[in-house]
């Protein structure tokens, strides 16, 4: 495929997050990140009700919570997992009614350990996909040993080439993994210091914090940016396209993962019953393949994934590795808010 297919879709998904809602079923809106409206996920929703769902974009996790808290009306939304609690504590989202979503038994145990997912009132969160965060690099430009580190970020021979997600949760993942910290449900002040310190270190070298995967591989295909802090999604799309990208998970310090999932949104406008359709055309395990294929995600469900030949999962970048893993679970709120906060003072230069 040519350069121009990597542009034309950074130019459609920008047309899409402009745009208020993707046209579909009028019953039933998603509230969702770009490129999750993958036909063969939803392909048991469709059977059902003879079209796809409606969807409403945005582009990370924080932006979607504040437009829901201001008044956005949607019928489920798709946050990451330390995002839940604050859904939560603001009653934006009532629980699910799992003995209507009969799959909800095969998700693997790993991904329901929270009880910010589950309690006593009720299961909140239904896990549906998960990714990593780790290094993409050209490998035709970058030799392999430059990202044997995740120092190679503060590396001055890189400045100007190399973008970071415009995402705090991404962010301080990879600035706690540089700085020796795998597990941020357990942050020191010192280390919150450290890799605040870290971070102000390589912003000089940023040439772009990148919004979505799609400018991410827009910026890596043109040839401006060499590294990036990537998510599976981005590389699935240079390597659709035939762009030379690796993606480095085993890094000295290691890489991160993340786990998001659906929302039952309280006061949704649509048909209820059109978001138990939703989650089950989800979890069925023809869905693994196509979220694999489309975005290079894997799947909560065990029974899903193991439709999946082991080598592909590898080639995607979710097979298992041997380095250290950051894996970005819910934690301290009043720590994340902090987080937030911090990141957009170093954007800002300071």
């Amino acid at each position: 495929m040519k350069k121009t297919s990597v542009l034309l879709a950074s130019a459609a998904l920008a047309t899409a997050l402009s745009a208020p809602v993707q046209a579909g079923d009028p019953d039933f809106l998603v509230f969702d990140w770009a490129g999750f409206e993958v036909e063969g996920i939803l392909q048991g929703f469709i059977d059902k009700n003879g079209d796809r769902p409606s969807y409403s974009f945005y582009g990370d996790d924080d932006e979607a919570y504040q437009k829901l808290a201001s008044g956005f009306k949607a019928d489920v939304a798709h946050p990451c997992s330390q995002m839940v609690s604050k859904y939560r504590d603001a009653g934006l989202i009532e629980p699910w009614d799992v003995s209507k979503i009969p799959a909800y038994a095969t998700i693997d145990p790993k991904f329901l350990k929270s009880k910010i997912f589950a309690d006593d009132e009720g299961v909140w969160f239904i896990p549906t996909d998960w990714g990593a965060s780790a290094i993409a690099y050209n490998p035709e430009e970058v030799p392999a040993e430059d990202v044997a580190s995740l120092q190679v970020f503060t590396n001055p021979k890189y400045a100007g080439r190399m973008s970071l997600p415009n995402s705090s949760d991404d962010v301080w993942a990879l600035a706690y993994l540089a700085t020796g910290v795998t597990d941020w449900t357990e942050v020191t002040e010192e280390q919150f210091e450290a890799a605040a310190a870290w971070l102000r270190e390589v912003h000089p070298n940023v040439l772009s914090y990148w919004n979505d995967p799609s400018e991410q591989a827009q910026t890596m295909a043109s040839g401006e940016v060499l590294i990036s802090w990537s998510w599976n999604d981005g590389v699935a799309y240079l390597r659709a396209d035939n762009y030379p990208v690796e993606f480095q998970r085993e890094a000295a310090e290691g890489s991160s993962t993340f786990i998001c999932g659906y929302v039952n949104l309280k006061d949704g406008p649509g048909a209820e019953e059109k978001a138990y359709d939703f989650m089950n055309s989800w979890l069925r395990p023809e869905s693994a393949p196509a979220l694999l294929e489309a975005i290079g995600y894997g799947h909560s469900s065990l029974t899903a994934m193991e439709s999946i030949p082991m080598e592909e999962q590898v080639a995607a970048g979710i097979g298992p590795i041997d380095a250290p893993i950051l894996p970005q679970v819910p934690n301290d709120p009043e720590l994340r808010e902090r987080q937030l906060a911090e990141f957009e003072k170093i954007k800002a230069g300071f």
